[in-house]
């Protein structure tokens, strides 16, 4: 087998291009309801609650459905299951043209894409990561991270103005024929393990060995993962910890932002596009916090970022309130932490629990963002209604956030811990 120090361009760069394409195409129709949420809600008659509805159905299964889709990929390989994701992904934004129904939105756009969506999120980019690279492998999880915020920078000005100018249905083929484009490029260009190319991971040494491919049922795995993952104080920790990242970026500012900005005078598109701007800067610092990763102590990040996210998100009111500079500041601050903390605790995932057991765990740990996420999105909404005002949860969510700072300081303890009892 060749060893990746005797290729001058390592396949590995390819199989990440690859990724990095299918994540944000992922997530460019992830984007796509808030866009078609009004042009169908307008068309059909449909109430905002059932359209709602479908929609919290796709995020549940987009979180749920990691695990196991990186138990089915151990087991069936990234390449075919992937191929099976985006034809999913664009069978249901196709037939979604023809519902007449609220309850075939649900089905479509909460089922067939949320599961699709499911498999081409973050537990792919962690897989090839951790496959695929020895070397540079937080460099390479903070760019594939960076992709859903590319995604939705590079779709959502098209299909708004798609869906503004043919309707929402010319958008929905636009993002079905992206999705359908991908699969022969993906069944061309992707490899599930190195050893398909006869090569070694990106940076791996003669130390470091594939591990094979597991024979166990999916299901199984997934679940065996779980329990390994529960019965372990830093699981909680890792879980905890994200829980409280998706409650304070995706849940609040991705769900609650616009209308707060609105709340204070500032325009629905003026505040849409600073919250596109949050994922420019997200794209820089996330990527910058996957170099960061390979060189740190990614305890010692994982506090700085939840720290400084919480004292953000603290300040946000006090931005709103006053000037534009003091919002920008925000923008600016708060865009670098978007997504930040996902390539160290991928890295802490896979040095706690090795490489073979990491797409799976990392998976729940996912689940566990992506139900943090759900409580904010859901308790902003509760809260304003009884409170007119978003005030205490900008405030409780910073509070969240430096909880986690110290929290993470504890991940990897008792295992450091144990290392060095065994070696006294």
């Amino acid at each position: 087998m060749k060893q990746a120090a005797s290729v001058r361009f390592h396949y590995a760069w390819v199989i990440a291009a690859v990724t990095f394409f299918i994540l944000l195409i992922g997530a460019g129709i992830r984007s796509a309801p808030g866009v078609f949420m009004v042009p169908v809600e307008q068309e059909f008659g449909w109430s905002r609650s059932s359209i709602s509805f479908a929609l919290s159905i796709n995020l549940l299964l987009y979180g749920l459905v990691g695990p196991f889709a990186a138990a089915v990929m151990d087991r069936f390989g990234i390449r075919r299951i992937t191929m099976i994701a985006l034809l999913m992904l664009a069978l249901g934004a196709a037939l979604t043209t023809w519902m007449q129904a609220s309850w075939q939105l649900t089905v479509l756009w909460g089922v067939v894409v949320g599961l699709g969506s499911g498999c081409t999120a973050s537990v792919l980019g962690a897989m090839i990561a951790n496959r695929w690279f020895v070397q540079q492998r937080g460099l390479v999880m903070g760019i594939l991270t960076a992709s859903g915020a590319t995604g939705q920078l590079v779709f959502l000005p098209l299909l708004a103005s798609l869906a503004e100018t043919e309707g929402w249905r010319t958008a929905s083929w636009v993002i079905a024929s992206v999705a359908l484009v991908m699969v022969p490029i993906v069944a061309a260009l992707m490899r599930d393990r190195p050893s398909d190319k006869g090569l070694s991971a990106y940076g791996a040494t003669v130390t470091d060995q594939e591990l094979a491919a597991p024979v166990q049922n999916p299901f199984r795995a997934a679940m065996n993962g779980l329990f390994t993952g529960l019965r372990s104080f830093d699981f909680w920790l890792l879980a905890g910890s994200f829980f409280i990242c998706g409650l304070s970026t995706n849940g609040l500012i991705g769900t609650h932002f616009i209308a707060a900005c609105m709340e204070h005078g500032i325009p629905a598109v003026t505040a849409a596009s600073l919250l596109a701007l949050i994922g420019v800067f997200d794209i820089i610092g996330t990527t910058l916090s996957g170099w960061l990763s390979d060189r740190y102590n990614n305890r010692w990040l994982l506090f700085w970022y939840y720290g400084l996210r919480g004292l953000s998100l603290m300040f946000l009111p006090t931005a709103l309130s006053t000037s534009t500079f003091s919002l920008g500041l925000f923008i600016v601050f708060y865009g670098l932490d978007w997504v930040a903390t996902v390539p160290p605790t991928l890295r802490l995932t896979t040095d706690i629990f090795g490489k073979q057991q990491a797409g799976i765990l990392f998976g729940w740990i996912l689940t566990a963002h992506q139900l943090g996420a759900a409580v904010a999105a859901y308790g902003g909404g509760v809260v304003y209604t009884i409170l007119n005002s978003y005030f205490f949860m900008f405030i409780a969510a910073g509070a969240f956030c430096l909880l986690a700072s110290f929290m993470v300081m504890r991940i990897g303890r008792n295992a450091l811990s144990a290392n060095v009892s065994r070696n006294v």
